[in-house]
């Protein structure tokens, strides 16, 4: 394996809309990548299927930041808000991971999930109600990304009054925009938000409701209960896993459909194909790119290539999802493709609690569009949509055009 680090050009709009020659380029160089990722930082990349997959559940690899040798990851941290922020599953290992995960279970149900498809074919309902009379719209801010943030919301029991407040501080926390972030502004948006969960959780606890965050006060396991740093961080964590990942899944999964005239004309002639589709958008271009940062708790060595105690090894699910010796034809968006066990939510015991969630959002919102907006393309060029920069995949808007009053 070549020593050479390979920089991933986030700054490059062409890397942000076509990523995939370069991480085809990785990927075949070897199994195992030194790159130089965001803010500069030194990443071991894991680019190949049955690697990633092991590495997941590789004991060895631990998902707390505090194992990384490199200071710049703790210190991206908002300084007042770091317990809380790492006192999530996403952040943690057993027995810890365990615990906590057993824990938010007990609120976040299958039966909760499921409660909640009238609802969001409500909001979806909603908001195609106001735009389908134009003839035209922004399917990111008109569309995928009041979607997300309403349901997660009214799962978390946030009074309808705050949610534009709620998703302004969220937006800051997960830098959702196309600029470099500005570090005072992101730790402002952390202190508001976690004097705002203080509250909401300190009203929960004195009135619960039939809300996940009443759930999650409530929820015991043999006499336990999770701490106010690890409700505010799993408040944190859904924000961050379920809202910004879902908008990225909706507008980027219309956007691939869009790219790909005979597959949206299959879809349409054959909605039954919409949950394989689902899973055909979380494989060829994922939400998450390139993937899954770990951190080597000691030497490791991965498919011949020993990395080193404290590195930062990022498990590249976007490179190893289009890996031909384990997905036949790969680079083929294919919407009926059956054995598509892609790496998109995780594996092992950090497996993603909310895909039931995003998939249910996805299937709602991608189906009912597809229906309500007959004679949907793109208004600007391929190439003219601009895409979000860093770990987070999708575009920042998507102009679109469809036949009005539908």
């Amino acid at each position: 394996m070549s020593e050479r680090p390979v920089l991933l050009p986030y700054a490059d709009p062409a890397f942000l809309a076509d990523p995939f020659p370069l991480y085809r380029e990785l990927r075949e160089e070897g199994p195992v990548r030194r790159v130089v990722a965001a803010g500069g930082l030194d990443v071991w990349l894991i680019t190949r299927y049955e690697d990633g997959l092991a590495a997941l559940s590789d004991t060895r690899l631990s998902s707390d930041v505090r194992d990384a040798s490199d200071p710049r990851l703790l210190a991206q941290l908002p300084g007042k808000e770091r317990e809380s922020m790492l006192s999530n599953m996403l952040r943690s290992d057993p027995p810890d991971h365990t615990r906590l995960r057993r824990l938010v279970s007990k609120a976040f149900t299958a039966r909760r999930v499921a409660e909640m498809r009238p609802r969001i074919q409500a909001v979806t309902d909603r908001l195609l109600d106001a735009i389908a009379p134009a003839g035209r719209a922004d399917l990111v801010a008109d569309f995928a990304l009041p979607l997300p943030v309403t349901v997660i919301g009214e799962l978390l029991g946030v009074p309808a009054d705050d949610r534009l407040d709620f998703q302004r501080w969220t937006d800051r926390m997960i830098m959702r925009g196309a600029e470099p972030p500005d570090p005072a502004v992101v730790n402002e948006a952390w202190q508001h938000m976690r004097a705002y969960v203080t509250g909401l959780i300190r009203d929960k606890r004195a009135d619960p409701g039939d809300d996940l965050l009443s759930g999650l006060i409530t929820a015991r396991d043999e006499e336990q209960r999770l701490s106010e740093d690890e409700l505010i961080a799993m408040v944190f964590l859904l924000l961050a896993a379920g809202y910004i990942t879902t908008v990225n899944l909706i507008s980027g999964g219309i956007a691939m459909l869009l790219a790909h005239p005979g597959q949206l004309d299959l879809l349409r002639s054959e909605p039954e194909l919409l949950g394989s589709a689902i899973e055909e958008f979380l494989r060829y271009d994922g939400p998450v790119s390139p993937g899954i940062a770990r951190f080597a708790r000691e030497d490791v060595e991965i498919a011949g290539t020993v990395v080193p105690r404290g590195a930062t090894v990022l498990i590249a699910s976007a490179i190893a999802d289009r890996d031909p010796a384990r997905f036949p034809d790969p680079d083929r968006l294919d919407i009926t493709r059956q054995d598509n066990a892609h790496l998109a939510f995780g594996h092992g015991v950090h497996y993603c609690l909310g895909a039931p969630l995003a998939r249910l959002e996805g299937h709602i919102a991608i189906g009912t569009a597809l229906r309500r907006l007959p004679g949907l393309a793109l208004a600007v060029e391929p190439d003219g949509i601009r895409w979000r920069p860093g770990g987070l995949r999708g575009p920042l808007s998507l102009p679109v055009t469809f036949d009005p009053g539908a």
